[in-house]
């Protein structure tokens, strides 16, 4: 995997042939969903908006510094100490904001509770996590933070026999609704009229009490923070491709899946709150025994009200990714076939997916990207969060009609007859 101006892409030698495992584990061009379902888990899912469920509950970690320390409740970070703590594995890997540079973001392998620490905090940029497993140690054991695509590729490659992937014992990771082309934050930076050349010191993409805001220092002294429901206003602008074409939010392939608890009355308490997805037996009893010792303060939650507070982004994966994809293939442009299509589809919905995908498309071209630069902060960010806020009730009814009831067809992926 290499950096581009379009981020972290593969590169093949001239004349390689890769074994069929490499491209069934492909996410690029999708990943056999039900196949991996059946495999992994014994069955489809019984819920298509959070796939297979164990245990849901809502909670953070009950170490104030782990908690403050975390995005949004500390969980992870917790769960990943006690694992090493136990000794149920050797390392963790994780991902890092800062390595090699301040402005760019890897793959680190953590060995004790201060450098599990060192990579709390979420990371808004892709990296290629997979790119860990040549790097790791035989017969040592180990957990992984990472994003939805890369969950579902692990699973293939541990299902296919392959042996450094069968070292991760446990799989853990963020809920996922979108990230951001590494070229946002020079992009921020112009707009603060910062200098091309003013060098990147530091980087936190939550820092502060949650929900937190980005700040960026550089090398001249400049400070720039701008609060987490401001800064996404980059989102339309810099978007990733992978973003719009996964239909996977709820990071359904992890053992543990962990998302900012969105409902008024977290938000009105501040902190940080949790949803906390076990989806198998053994991570519910580790999850019971942190409880028990104090280390989790958790609460059962059900599927309804915990799938409710993230409704909006379940929406736009389950369906409106499905959508964009099928455009894109009408278009003749390359997009991923999962092996799943959502159920009955309303023209309301696919008419609300026109205006989000008519958006995204004039938000991307150079001269919208110039002129939101030269828009001052102080008016885009509060302008931008305001106009989502009327987007999302306008668009409420036709993204939440028949989302409770949501169901998925199957199909054989296109990709599995080349």
């Amino acid at each position: 995997m290499v950096a581009s101006p379009d981020g972290v892409v593969p590169r093949f030698e001239p004349g390689i042939e890769l074994p069929p495992l490499a491209w069934e584990a492909c996410p690029g061009k999708g990943i056999n969903y039900p196949k991996l379902y059946e495999n992994h888990f014994g069955s489809l899912p019984e819920d298509w908006k959070t796939g297979h469920i164990n245990r849901l509950w809502t909670g953070f970690s009950a170490d104030p510094v782990i908690r403050r320390t975390g995005a949004s409740g500390g969980v992870t970070s917790a769960v990943i100490i006690y694992l090493l703590e136990t000794g149920k594995i050797d390392a963790a890997i994780l991902v890092m904001q800062g390595i090699p540079t301040p402005e760019q973001a890897s793959w680190f392998i953590a060995r004790n509770r201060e450098e599990v620490l060192s990579c709390a905090q979420s990371v808004y940029v892709p990296v290629s996590v997979l790119d860990v497993l040549p790097h790791l140690v035989p017969g040592e054991r180990y957990a992984m933070t990472c994003v939805p695509e890369q969950s579902a590729a692990l699973r293939t490659l541990q299902h296919g026999g392959f042996a450094p992937a069968k070292q991760i014992e446990y799989v853990l990771g963020p809920y996922t609704g979108t990230a951001l082309d590494k070229r946002a934050i020079r992009s921020l930076l112009r707009a603060n009229k910062v200098a091309q050349d003013d060098a990147i010191t530091s980087l936190k993409w939550r820092a502060g009490e949650w929900p937190g805001y980005l700040e960026i220092l550089t090398a001249s002294g400049r400070e720039i923070r701008s609060k987490k429901v401001y800064y996404n206003f980059l989102i339309p602008f810099y978007v990733t491709q992978t973003s719009l074409q996964s239909m996977d939010f709820a990071n359904e392939f992890t053992d543990l899946s962990v998302g900012d608890a969105w409902s008024p009355e977290f938000e009105k308490l501040g902190l940080g709150f949790s949803v906390i997805a076990s989806r198998t037996e053994k991570m519910s009893a580790i999850l019971s025994e942190m409880e028990n010792e104090g280390l989790l303060d958790l609460e059962g939650v059900d599927v309804l009200s915990a799938s409710a507070m993230h409704g909006h982004m379940i929406d736009f994966k389950k369906r409106g990714g499905y959508l964009r994809n099928r455009l894109r293939k009408k278009l003749g442009l390359a997009a991923p076939d999962y092996g799943l299509s959502p159920g009955k589809i309303g023209m309301s919905r696919i008419f609300v997916e026109v205006i989000i995908s008519g958006v995204f498309l004039a938000c991307r071209n150079p001269l919208a990207r110039w002129l939101m630069e030269h828009i001052p902060e102080s008016i885009l960010g509060p302008l931008f969060n305001n106009l989502r806020l009327i987007w999302k009730n306008a668009s409420k009814p036709a993204k939440r009609k028949g989302l409770g009831g949501l169901t998925m067809k199957t199909h054989v992926p296109e990709w599995t007859q080349r």
